[in-house]
């Protein structure tokens, strides 16, 4: 039986719920959003399949060899405008698509909240496309995933590295009719906050989209864009949206992600896909700040994806200094810290006494002045310090 001693340790993949034979594990929302699963002792008959296939329990060994690296972006420049970085994962889709395969990946449903879902039209790809930020309601996609590899479809599943883990576990076998990709993934913000935060922007009026990375400022400057059926509810870059904020500074996030079992390429994806961040400083002369794609090749399955999709592209091999130590993409190894006030904040959120917008101001406000203070310290210790060597050096 899978016993849950701390939330520090469930990165809520589902494995154990839908590989359980009585189906006595539940997922059910705590206090601040996220699913965890509750068991059912009476029913449960210690068969320890949920144990088995929980990537905390059994993580995967770190690969010895670094992946293939690759910046690139698709050809077709109105695919690329109406995607998150350079449109990999759609050309990649659509192939799959094409060859008579299935595609699963994170959508929005008719509430805007984040679930899991699949496509076996190019059509349904667009839902698919662009970051959500919020936690995936995975339903029983990992059940489905199995049902068509065992029809022998092509099966592509997307997702984030713990998801991809949690689906191998699951699985517990390989499929050649499978192809894994997952995410360079920060952390995942709760899905409670984003729908009451949802809820506060659209103020009597209808969400119609949601961009979590809109480009109009360029690829850079990336930001959250929402509009309703009367003009525009929300809008802001990653550095002035509150929103995206909280979640960067890890205000939001799932305890999990801080003791996540699948970073350092552990999840056991074919396929990494990520923004390409620092190509801009590594190949100013190729970058047009519309977008590339980061494309990490781990076995000889993404391999051959990658290749048969090269016509599509304008790819670029890269050294992989430039995507871990060049690249700004430390949480391929390095889990977020909980921010200072986290606590505070869900402690307020799930008294619902003032509104989540407001609380997510107040303390991310909190620690950016805490920082603006200590930096000020710093800078009159540095200067008090270096007035004093000049006086001892003059002395001399």
């Amino acid at each position: 039986m899978i016993v849950l001693d701390s939330k520090l340790n469930c990165c809520g993949c589902t494995a154990c719920s839908q590989v359980c034979p009585k189906q006595c594990i539940t997922m059910k929302m705590d206090e601040e959003g996220f699913k965890y699963p509750i068991v059912d002792a009476e029913q449960c008959v210690d068969c320890g399949l949920c144990e088995k296939v929980c990537p905390y329990l059994n993580s995967y060994r770190i690969p010895k060899e670094k992946p293939a690296s690759y910046a690139c972006k698709t050809k077709d420049d109105d695919l690329r405008e109406r995607s998150s970085s350079g449109g990999l994962f759609t050309v990649v889709a659509t192939k799959v698509i094409k060859d008579g395969g299935v595609v699963f990946g994170a959508k929005f449903d008719s509430e805007w909240n984040v679930v899991h879902g699949f496509t076996e039209i190019l059509e349904g790809l667009a839902d698919f496309r662009g970051s959500k930020y919020a936690q995936s309601d995975l339903g029983d996609s990992f059940k489905r995933v199995k049902d068509f590899l065992k029809a022998g479809r092509i099966v592509m599943f997307t997702g984030t590295p713990c998801q991809i883990a949690g689906l191998n576990h699951f699985l517990q076998k390989s499929y050649e009719n499978l192809i894994t990709v997952d995410l360079i993934c920060h952390s995942v913000p709760s899905p409670k906050v984003w729908s009451s935060y949802l809820k506060e922007i659209e103020n009597n009026d209808k969400v119609v989209s949601v961009t979590f990375k809109d480009k109009s400022e360029g690829w850079a400057k990336y930001g959250l864009f929402i509009k309703g059926e009367n003009g525009i509810l929300d809008k802001g870059n990653h550095l002035e949206n509150i929103y995206m904020k909280a979640f960067l500074s890890n205000l939001t996030v799932r305890p999990g992600c801080t003791n996540c079992p699948a970073r350092c390429y552990k999840s056991g994806a074919d396929i990494t896909i990520a923004d390409c961040w620092g190509f801009n400083k590594n190949h100013p002369d190729m970058n047009d700040d519309r977008g590339m794609s980061l494309a990490l090749l781990h076995t000889s399955k993404g391999i051959q994806l990658y290749n048969s999709v090269l016509s599509q592209l304008d790819s670029l091999q890269i050294p992989y200094v430039e995507v871990e130590e060049k690249g700004n993409h430390s949480p391929i190894i390095l889990s977020p810290k909980f921010h200072p006030y986290r606590s505070l904040f869900f402690r307020d959120y799930t008294k619902g006494k003032k509104e989540t917008i407001f609380l997510l101001n107040k303390y991310v406000r909190k620690k950016e002045k805490k920082e603006q203070r200590i930096s000020r310290i710093k800078q009159i210790v540095k200067s008090l310090l270096g007035e004093k060597l000049i006086r001892i050096i003059k002395s001399k």
